[in-house]
């Protein structure tokens, strides 16, 4: 019992946090749109730690969209993209760390471009959405992600 609470409370935390990472995000006007930059992204490094990381990043990226306001579809797709990369991270990552952030870089570059172009009508080329949000995710997985699991592995 006591070890479903704690999974259930780590869940939770990391689904929170990134709620709150993601409205500074927001505030900077940089959550959403074709630049994005989301600060709660480099949380997808927890998954390296912990398997409740997973849905926990997974209802913290449906809820942070809910909230800030995005259309239906890339609650949905947007929310996929996290919960994709934070599987992989978690399988493959764990056995390698250093790969832990390509996963969600590699769904986000694929999947939010296409959500950009067909649910909110950018008209980028799909290349050019997959280079810009791409250059945000590979800051904030990639280089703010690993930042935090260096810092969190020292404590944890």
């Amino acid at each position: 019992m006591k070890e479903k609470i704690l999974y259930l409370t780590r869940a939770a935390l990391i689904a929170a946090f990134y709620v709150v990472l993601t409205f500074v995000s927001q505030f900077f006007g940089l959550a959403s749109g074709v630049i994005q930059f989301r600060l709660s992204e480099a949380l997808t490094c927890m998954p390296l730690f912990y398997k409740e990381a997973v849905p926990g990043l997974a209802v913290g990226c449906v809820l942070a969209n809910l909230l800030t306001g995005c259309a239906l579809w890339d609650i949905v797709f947007g929310s996929l993209a996290t919960f994709l990369g934070a599987v992989g991270t978690y399988y493959i990552g764990r056995k390698k760390p250093v790969m832990g952030p390509v996963f969600p870089i590699i769904s986000n570059m694929i999947i939010v471009p296409l959500v950009l172009q067909n649910v909110y009508g950018a008209t980028d080329s799909y290349w050019f959405l997959m280079l810009t949000v791409g250059a945000g995710e590979i800051v904030c997985c990639g280089i703010l992600g690993m930042a935090l699991y260096k810092a969190y592995k020292k404590v944890a």
